[in-house]
């Protein structure tokens, strides 16, 4: 039996993968988790097979909980779950280290196929994104500048696109207030910015944050 948990801050959105699991024999859902802290506190206290993460949770996002997973459970698998196209997360997730990216207007059974996959222990990769993930390593391909940060450097950037202080980066990210301004200074010399506010009006432009959380 593979036992599962579900996170997303959208109580409907965790109803209706329930209710689409519930036609499974081998899959269970075990837990449930609408933060970023109590998917953590979940897997601290609880044994699960697989990971359903989205991506924009509150206070901790998708993308903090992925690398604050990998670092006390290496192996549990983390499948990412999202309504932003492959295009313009997947290859980043994948890298961090996720066994899988698939958005929410998969069929109810690729999910499925999703979750059964990387409970084995393999890595989900759609075509699609296997095309972009053959591509990414092809020198001629055009990045877009937030492709371009480290992984540190865009979990900052989330953060300030998220419209959270230098004080409240550092804090959650255990790192002191001038290295969190030094990758700022980085963040914005690699985008070409001059401010937060054009920050925010680049991650708003491409869908890689959701304000309304």
């Amino acid at each position: 039996m593979i036992r599962l948990l579900i996170a997303d801050d959208h109580a409907v959105v965790r109803a209706g993968l329930k209710n689409i699991l519930e036609e499974t024999r081998d899959i269970t859902v075990r837990a449930e988790a609408s933060t970023g802290p109590e998917v953590i506190e979940q897997v601290r206290k609880e044994t699960f097979d697989v990971i359903l993460l989205d991506i924009f949770l509150p206070k901790k996002n998708g993308f903090e909980v992925l690398k604050s997973l990998k670092v006390f459970k290496p192996r549990l698998p983390i499948l990412i779950l999202s309504i932003n196209p492959e295009a313009q997360f997947a290859i980043r997730f994948i890298k961090a280290g996720a066994a899988g990216y698939l958005t929410k207007w998969a069929e109810p059974a690729e999910l499925v196929k999703a979750i059964r996959t990387v409970a084995a222990g393999k890595r989900y990769i759609t075509s699609s994104l296997g095309e972009r993930l053959a591509l990414y390593f092809d020198d001629d391909i055009d990045t877009l500048p937030h492709e371009k940060l480290s992984d540190r450097e865009y979990e900052v950037f989330l953060m300030l696109a998220e419209g959270k202080s230098t004080h409240d980066i550092a804090e959650a990210l255990s790192l002191s207030p001038n290295t969190i301004s030094t990758y700022r200074a980085r963040i914005f010399e690699k985008m070409h910015l001059e401010n937060v506010a054009q920050l925010i009006h680049y991650a708003i432009k491409y869908d890689l944050v959701d304000l309304a959380v």
